[in-house]
């Protein structure tokens, strides 16, 4: 029952909210933050007793089962997702005074926890597909929200290119329930190599439709263009895609796939293999070099999120322990690292309504607090220590170091270009909002810092941003022993 209760308490609790007909901000606000925090002690709980045996909901033929179960890496995404999203729906409620429709807003965004719940506690690679389809479904009203023509394009993009993603995954789905044992999920994967043999090669390019199918959202190249057009909806929809819900599903399919369904040592040292590195260092590089570009402030952090996502695809086409560990703490961290970025991005545009880069000079003078999280939020993504970003970068380098293959060293140098990048495009935002003045446009002078609704949030995460750094060595065992096998 408590499985069942966590997910359908904030589906049927964003559901039922439109029915309430709210009026004012605080009534509204208190229903959807006890539905979301009542979610997450639910979650905590159902991850830290893990006493909830595999659950069937629905069987529909043989080998298709609408299952559900906690293990290792359920804990590693649900776990994020349960302490980001309380902290989001906060931030949600002064931002959203600014937008219409805001009953309907918090209903959508309510659900997609439930949602992406499911995902993280999916059993076997069938549950995993229908809830990541179902995912697509339930944010899509949230990027077209605002109802404008730029929107309606946006939402037009992300539509094509999720049903295009999940249709290449639809075919990994077919041939793991053709050729596997079963489509459940198994460290090491599910294949009957009686089945495989003379195959394999058909299977190496399965495998890849489905890095690149599951990879959309994750916004591997050439599918990533639905990201930066999306960056057009409410900052609480882009932070919770570009850092939570949706690419995070995205990396965390992938790494399902790689490890629970083909299997690493299937794929290890293959052409197919090679291949998925390719993309992967390649969209490091390419989206480190767009964010550069890029001026539209939440735009570049769009760019900085492709990039970072592939870092995390990378790690999982390394195809070892040491991938995986590094792969599952950049997950963790860059979640938390880039939902306060936009959280930052997302202040300043409700506060001065800027959001180009060249018209934040200064803005530390009138907006201490945000640019204070802002400059610490951007020091991490960096990887300088001992902030979380060093150490899922660092995990990352050396397992790619450590692979001896060529595309390891491949993947060493897009790490070390993609940090170089990195500094530049947050630093010539961070730094000039300390040591510039103010542009000669701006007509205010006074503190322009969020209310506490969004004060508190970033507080939170910034503490995150750093303890997670300083106390990262606990994490990271649980990282590696997820892994190595040690924790199912």
């Amino acid at each position: 029952m408590l499985l069942y209760l966590t997910l359908l308490i904030p589906l049927l609790g964003g559901a039922l909210l439109p029915l309430f007909r709210f009026r004012d901000l605080k009534s509204r606000g208190i229903y959807v933050e006890a539905v979301v925090i009542l979610t997450s002690i639910l979650t905590w709980i159902l991850l830290l007793t893990r006493t909830e045996a595999r659950i069937d909901l629905l069987t529909v033929m043989d080998g298709l089962t609408l299952s559900f179960k906690v293990d290792g890496m359920s804990c590693v995404f649900a776990g994020l997702v349960s302490i980001l999203w309380p902290l989001a729906s906060l931030y949600g409620f002064e931002y959203m005074t600014h937008e219409e429709r805001p009953n309907t807003f918090f209903a959508f965004y309510t659900m997609t926890y439930a949602v992406t719940l499911a995902v993280a506690l999916a059993a076997n690679l069938f549950t995993l597909y229908v809830f990541y389809e179902c995912l697509t479904l339930i944010t899509l009203p949230l990027v077209v929200h605002k109802q404008d023509a730029k929107s309606i394009r946006a939402g037009r993009k992300y539509l094509y290119y999720s049903i295009t993603g999940a249709a290449m995954a639809f075919i990994a789905l077919v041939f793991t329930l053709h050729y596997g044992a079963t489509t459940d999920f198994t460290l090491g994967g599910v294949l009957d190599m009686a089945k495989v043999a003379g195959h394999e090669h058909v299977l190496h390019l399965v495998f890849l439709l489905a890095f690149i199918g599951f990879g959309t959202k994750a916004a591997v190249f050439p599918m990533y263009a639905w990201l930066p057009a999306a960056s057009v909806a409410p900052t609480p929809v882009t932070a919770l895609l570009h850092a939570v819900a949706v690419v995070n599903a995205g990396a965390y399919a992938v790494l399902r796939v790689i490890y629970y369904a083909f299997g690493a040592d299937f794929l290890y040292g293959t052409v197919a293999q090679a291949v998925a590195l390719a993309i992967a260092c390649f969209t490091i590089v390419f989206g480190s070099a767009m964010a550069v570009k890029e001026q539209h402030f939440k735009r570049r952090l769009a760019y900085s999120t492709i990039s970072n996502l592939s870092y995390m695809l990378m790690g999982a086409a390394l195809m070892t322990p040491d991938g995986m560990t590094g792969s599952l703490s950049h997950l963790l961290f860059h979640g938390v690292m880039k939902i306060t970025l936009f959280y930052c991005a997302g202040a300043i545009l409700v506060r001065t309504e800027q959001e180009y880069v060249q018209d934040l000079r200064g803005f530390a003078k009138v907006m201490p607090f945000t640019c204070g999280v802002m400059l610490v939020s951007s020091v991490a993504m960096v990887g300088i220590p001992p902030l979380c970003g060093f150490v899922s970068k660092w995990n990352l380098l050396t397992a790619a170091a450590e692979t001896g293959l060529a595309m390891g060293t491949v993947g060493v140098a897009a790490l070390i270009i993609s940090a170089v990048l990195t500094a530049i495009y947050l630093f010539t935002v961070a730094l000039p909002m300390y040591f510039r003045p103010l542009n000669e446009g701006v007509t205010f002078t006074e503190n322009r810092d969020p209310s506490w609704m969004m004060k508190l949030p970033l507080a939170i995460l910034t503490l995150l941003v750093i303890g997670l750094g300083l106390f990262s060595q606990p994490i990271v065992t649980f990282l590696r022993q997820i892994a190595s096998g040690a924790i199912f």
